[in-house]
């Protein structure tokens, strides 16, 4: 079974988002979020490779979608798996939206659990409408 989440990154009131199939409660996804997408470089182009199977330390490279993933220590998987990039499925793109509100509606109708949003450099989380931040609700410590 399937943890769902929705991945997105605040620019100016606007948040442009993703969803990920697999793996998005605070332990696994929100971890990775925090240890490995620090940059908002990294973030945006995370974003813009549009739907994802699951998260990965990078974004990494093409690969067959049903090839099983190397895995770091941690418990993250090497590369990211996206469903456009790998798999060849079409408008899985990133979405935009104008609010929070909007943001959580749209993905709770793909059965979405956890909500993650970038904003300022900051990582928060919402499994209902109130983001809080991440780094207060799993064990890694932000960069200062």
């Amino acid at each position: 079974m399937a943890t769902r989440s929705a991945i997105g990154i605040k620019h100016g009131d606007r948040i442009k988002s993703i969803y990920c199939h697999y793996d998005g409660y605070l332990e696994h996804l929100g971890t990775a979020l925090l240890t490995h997408y620090q940059d908002s470089i990294k973030v945006n182009k995370l974003i813009s490779m549009g739907d994802m199977s699951s998260i990965g330390a990078d974004i990494g490279e093409p690969h067959d979608f049903g090839t099983r993933s190397e895995y770091l220590p941690d418990g993250v998987a090497v590369q990211c798996t996206f469903y456009n990039r790998d798999r060849g499925d079409e408008n899985v793109g990133f979405r935009s939206f104008a609010n929070e509100e909007e943001f959580v509606e749209y993905y709770e109708g793909s059965g979405c659990n956890f909500y993650y949003l970038y904003d300022h450099g900051v990582w928060y989380y919402s499994n209902t409408e109130d983001f809080k931040p991440l780094h207060e609700a799993v064990n890694v410590q932000e960069p200062a």
